[in-house]
């Protein structure tokens, strides 16, 4: 499953996505939310694991603690925004934000986040992208 945290890019990267594995996107401060493919939120259930997904825009700046207090009752979150690849632990809650697989922007390597799910446990690894 691939969880897209926003700033999409329009509907042909969702069907290229689409491609790799089953998409689970919400719009960033650049997409459209009216577009239907995109939520303002995203909560799945995998395994036992409660992950929340949202651009992150709607807290304004930010940071894994704002985050993990705006989203309560999750185990992992997974926000965008502002493009700064982070993995921190709040309590007992993974927080990550995987940066941008895009465009080069504000001096930020392209990444991703591979989040891995086992025994109700949820463990990530940040993979940066050649760009």
């Amino acid at each position: 499953m691939i969880l897209h945290a926003g700033d999409v890019g329009g509907d042909e990267i969702l069907d290229e996505l689409a491609l790799i594995a089953p998409v689970q996107a919400v719009f960033g401060n650049c997409d459209a939310p009216w577009n239907p493919r995109l939520a303002q939120e995203r909560v799945v259930e995998v395994g036992g694991v409660r992950i929340h997904v949202s651009h992150g825009h709607e807290l304004g700046r930010p940071r894994p603690a704002k985050v993990a207090a705006a989203y309560p009752g999750f185990d992992v979150l997974v926000y965008g925004h502002t493009h700064i690849q982070v993995v921190e632990r709040v309590g007992d809650v993974l927080v990550v934000n995987p940066g941008a697989a895009g465009a080069r922007r504000f001096d930020l390597a392209p990444s991703v986040a591979r989040l891995t799910l086992a025994d109700r446990r949820a463990d990530v690894v940040l993979v940066e992208l050649a760009g």
